[in-house]
């Protein structure tokens, strides 16, 4: 029986797969584990009733506001009794005007008193999903059944799985594109190549899988975080009425465009890419030949020589300017739908993020595509490796202007560097960047003695590696016996696998930029996943302004404020401590209460308190306050007016006699 003996590629990619394939799952699913649910990008900024309010009546309807524009549907706000019935209409009020967010939900009339819950979950203009709960009550608090929700929207597995696939959806883009730029700007050999063939082809395939488990998870992640809701049809279309869902879309159709350019790329041009090169190596044999004193049909072989180029250039002029349009509508269908349509400056923003995301692909896709086709194919001409130096060095300089644009636009501050996860992150990013630039800084000292090694060396390998295959006959006789017949296909592969091993070890150059390439692919797998965290991430601008709201929330709206403070005016029984209280501690009418304790604790009757506010914020202050005496200890004032939400400091003056007194104070918050 004559069989063909399976490739020894294929014997070495079938044996590595699985292993490969398991340690991507587990690197990836710590890492996305690790990395948690997408943080909020739009902020919830106030709420009527507010948060842990006790209104006397029943509200007409709940009101949100947000830091930023956000889609809401009309199940986006449930209002929930104390036993977890809805009490809200269902229907969605739009009120947003100018610059103001606000989105609102009737409740029905007649709610009894008691504690009620709102549970909120919006989409942000950058994509991603936001949610958050709080309470209030009617006439007093009460007991409720309604437990508030302890995992933002976005989180769990579905999270994880809709993260995976946004990192696989970077990750393919920039080998599709780096890739494809490689081989028609550095080596237009590699077109017929079939290692570099299966890598851009591959990474069209994951990127399309990606797209399309983004846009099926696109339900469970931006709403109820179940599996099965994936295949919710009404939820898929509401999702395609999105600006993401129109993005997904985009960008499949797009990849139909791709996958036309590849055919064309890997076909038409492949061949007449060899064309050419076999009628200028055959004119350059003839050239030598009459040199030598041999004739030849010189002028046949110059116009085959011109026509096969000619036409290989054409379709390289098309491809370039095809490609290019391809490769930046795919990158927009990412700037159009997250941090760079929102904020600052859309309009520059937008752009620079294609340009951000085009110059990653060519350098990193092309790194990959320069690591296979130096593993895979150990001939790979030197002026190849030269021009891909050239592209990435510039490549590099547009990532620099562009990385530096958005780092301001999204910072917005040097505090927000090391104060915000964004600002964490994104030096963690230039970390990398300045490793992996490092790695290519002796990539290129390899290049360079690429270039300084004898001219004869690569045609040798060439030479060698042919020789390998031609006594690696493809069809040979196996054993009828399966066991035999596998026994003989691996150790021809192991044979084959120690030739091309031998060969690729002979230049040591080669062998040197082979392990430096590789140690920069590590580099940008690294590099990858961590801007993926940090595109889900809150930028530090807008983290920055909701610390500053989430500080002023924390001025205990509705709520009393209560300061202890010690007290020492160096007389007789001049220790104690005082004890202020201001309801209900918000901006407008206050009532104030004072106590006075002696060390042990019992009231202590001093002759005269004085309080004073102040807000320095605003120049704001110093306003008096001479409480009256209500019991011994005692002293309250009622009509305490505070103009203005701030942090207002207040100034207690104790006399203990006719000569002894001392002033404390204490900032607090006044909402």
């Amino acid at each position: 029986m004559t069989a063909i003996a399976p490739s020894p590629a294929r014997v070495r990619v079938a044996a590595l797969l699985p292993r490969l394939t398991l340690v991507l799952a587990a690197l990836l699913a710590a890492l996305f584990t690790a990395a948690g649910p997408a943080s909020a990008h739009a902020a919830l900024t106030a709420s009527d009733p507010q948060d842990g309010a006790v209104v006397a009546t029943a509200p007409a309807q709940v009101t949100l506001s947000f830091s930023e524009q956000v889609a809401m549907g009309d199940d986006s706000i449930r209002v929930m009794d104390p036993q977890g019935k809805r009490v809200d209409t269902g229907e969605l009020r739009d009120m947003c005007s100018g610059t103001t967010i606000r989105y609102g939900t009737a409740l029905h009339s007649g709610l009894p008193d008691g504690t009620y819950t709102v549970a909120w979950q919006a989409v942000s203009a950058d994509s991603h999903p936001v949610s958050g709960a709080f309470t209030f009550s009617i006439g007093s608090p009460s007991a409720t059944s309604v437990a508030l929700p302890t995992e933002q929207v976005g989180g769990g597995p579905v999270g994880i799985a809709y993260d995976i696939a946004r990192y696989a959806a970077y990750a393919g883009f920039t080998v599709l594109v780096g890739g494809a730029a490689f081989v028609l700007l550095c080596w237009r050999r590699g077109a017929s190549q079939r290692p570099l063939q299966k890598l851009i082809v591959r990474a069209w395939v994951t990127l399309t899988a990606a797209t399309l488990a983004m846009l099926v998870l696109r339900t469970p992640y931006t709403g109820s975080g179940k599996f099965a809701d994936a295949l919710d049809l009404a939820g898929l279309k509401a999702v395609l009425e999105t600006k993401t869902g129109a993005s997904l879309v985009s960008r499949l159709l797009l990849l139909g465009a791709a996958a036309l350019f590849i055919a064309v790329l890997f076909g038409a041009y492949a061949r007449k890419a060899a064309e050419a090169a076999e009628a200028e190596e055959t004119a350059k044999r003839k050239a030598k030949g009459k040199a030598k004193g041999r004739g030849g049909d010189k002028e046949a072989g110059t116009d085959k020589e011109a026509g096969a180029g000619k036409e290989a250039n054409d379709l390289l002029f098309g491809l370039g300017i095809g490609g290019t349009v391809v490769a930046g509508g795919i990158a927009a269908t990412w700037a159009l739908s997250e941090h760079a349509s929102t904020g600052i400056q859309p309009g520059i923003a937008m752009p620079a993020d294609i340009l951000h995301l085009l110059a990653v692909a060519a350098w990193l896709g092309g790194l990959t595509a320069l690591l296979v086709a130096l593993h895979k194919v150990p001939g790979i001409e030197r002026e190849a490796v030269q021009r891909f130096s050239r592209v990435a060095f510039a490549s590099v300089l547009v990532l620099a202007v562009t990385g530096v644009y958005q780092s301001w636009r999204q910072l917005g501050s040097w505090s927000a560097l090391t104060g915000t996860s964004y600002g964490q992150l994104l030096l963690v990013k230039v970390g990398l960047v300045a490793v992996l630039v490092g790695i290519a800084y002796v990539s290129r000292s390899w290049t360079a003695r690429l270039t300084d090694a004898p001219a004869g060396k690569p045609a040798k390998i060439a030479r060698q590696r042919d020789v390998s295959r031609e006594t690696s006959p493809a069809a040979v006789t196996v054993p009828e016996d399966p066991k035999r017949a596998a026994q003989l296909a691996r150790q021809r592969a192991a044979r084959e696998n120690a030739r091309e091993k031998q060969v690729r070890d002979a230049d040591p150059a080669r062998a040197g930029l082979r392990r430096s390439v590789l140690a920069e692919a590590g580099i940008a797998v690294a590099l990858l996943a961590v801007t993926t965290v940090l595109t889900s991430t809150e930028p530090g601008r807008t983290a920055e302004r909701a610390s500053v709201r989430d500080s002023a929330a924390t001025a205990v709206p509705n709520r009393a404020i209560k300061i202890t403070l010690p007290f020492d005016t160096g007389g007789q029984n001049g220790k104690g401590s005082v004890r202020v209280e201001v309801d209900p501690g918000r901006v407008g009418a206050n009532s104030l209460h004072v106590w006075i304790d002696d060390p042990q604790g019992q009231p202590l009757d001093v002759p005269e308190i004085k309080v004073s506010f102040t807000l320095p914020a605003k120049d704001i202050g110093p306003l008096p306050l001479l409480p009256e005496r209500a019991a011994p200890g005692h002293w309250s004032a009622s009509g305490v007016q505070l103009p203005l939400a701030g942090e207002w400091r207040i100034d207690v003056t104790v006399r203990t006699s006719d000569i002894d007194q001392t002033t404390v104070q204490k900032n607090v918050k006044i909402g």
